[in-house]
């Protein structure tokens, strides 16, 4: 079990996405439980870019729930095509967003949040989770951010609905 991760000295934002990716691959490829991957998740992220915020909403019926995450108390309910994450469960896509007070209908969980972006986990064609990143600094991320997130997101899915697993479930 691994209990803390390698990040190359002096790495660029891709270099450490790309160091992380086969460590988290790594640390959530053999756990069977669901919660326990998206805390782990949540918390290399975190580790690995200083990010205010980083966790996970989960599709429950007709609304996204808090999931594990990493950072200060947060929002516990999203309605459907509501703020920032119910946008991107609404539009099955990512969602980047330089200033969240520009955003029509942000819900702010916390006024320290200036920036974020929200990655749609996504099995079979349905959005099953959302990944949602804040940052305290306006304009935090870019697209090297969003393609790094989508990979990762498109990683946990696959661990998390593989064949032989019976873990996901709410």
């Amino acid at each position: 079990m691994a209990e803390s991760i390698y990040l190359p000295e002096n790495a660029t934002k891709a270099e450490k996405y790309e160091a992380i990716l086969p460590q988290i691959e790594a640390l959530i490829s053999s756990e069977t439980d669901l919660y326990a991957n998206l805390a782990n998740f949540a918390a290399v992220l975190r580790e690995a870019f200083g990010f205010f915020w980083v966790g996970f909403y989960l599709v429950k019926e007709n609304e996204l729930v808090l999931g594990p995450f990493q950072g200060p108390l947060a929002c516990t309910r999203i309605a459907f095509g509501k703020g920032v994450c119910g946008t991107a469960w609404k539009e099955e896509k990512s969602q980047l967003v330089p200033d969240v007070e520009a955003f029509p209908g942000h819900i702010a969980c916390s006024s320290a949040s200036k920036s974020e972006i929200v990655v749609p986990g996504i099995n079979d064609g349905k959005v099953w989770c959302v990944l949602d990143v804040d940052s305290d600094q306006l304009d935090d991320f870019d697209t090297t951010d969003q393609k790094h997130l989508e990979n990762l997101m498109q990683l946990l899915s696959k661990v998390s609905f593989r064949e032989s697993s019976n873990h996901f479930s709410f």
